[in-house]
């Protein structure tokens, strides 16, 4: 009679550790939360980079690059799944052109996806813009506003994220043309590194 107790004991105790370990073993060992990216995004971004200016009429060639710093530098979107989200961009950048700071940046219809958990690429076409800063605009010298077409690519990897916020390191390349009164063209290439910060 000991016997066949002991035997469903121990019968039982190899069911409970069984069902123990199948229970652990379903348990997920990443330390990460699973994303859960859901519903609108937001973004904006601080940083600099480099943009060439072109003109037609010869005034500026690509020949002279020059500095330039981030702004504004906006996204909204929405995601449709977890890895894809359809945005609109609004890249933006100011540069000096005959002593007054302007602005080149566009707003950019486009698609994000994120190839890792962490990484994505995102890109997209749409209007350019070339203005007078908000803050240098003159009457009659400064207060010209061109449209024209652009093209941007861009690659981010968040380096912290919590919640439905995340923090990235970004890079973006932005080509575009817009035109000038007298059937002239100006053409501008950026390169900008920044830093975003998103809620999504």
């Amino acid at each position: 009679m000991k016997t066949i107790k002991k035997q469903i004991v121990l019968k039982m105790a190899c069911v409970a550790f069984a069902l123990l370990s199948s229970t652990t073993y379903a348990q997920n060992t990443n330390s990460e939360p699973i994303p859960q990216r859901d519903g609108f995004i937001f973004e904006f971004v601080v940083g600099g980079g480099i943009i060439s200016i072109e003109d037609s009429e010869g005034i500026q060639t690509f020949d002279k690059s020059q500095g330039t710093f981030v702004f504004p530098d906006l996204k909204f979107g929405y995601m449709l799944n977890e890895k894809l989200a359809i945005t609109v961009a609004m890249p933006g950048n100011i540069y000096e052109f005959q002593d007054n700071d302007r602005n080149f940046g566009g707003f950019i219809p486009s698609v994000q996806y994120w190839v890792k958990d962490r990484w994505w690429i995102h890109g997209g076409i749409g209007l350019a813009i070339d203005s007078p800063a908000l803050y240098d605009i003159k009457d009659n010298v400064n207060d010209d506003w061109n449209f024209g077409c652009a093209v941007m690519a861009s690659t981010g990897y968040e380096i912290y994220k919590k919640k439905n916020f995340a923090l990235n390191v970004q890079s973006k390349l932005v080509l575009g043309r817009t035109s000038l009164d007298g059937d002239a063209h100006r053409d501008a290439v950026i390169f900008n590194v920044g830093l975003g910060f998103s809620w999504l």
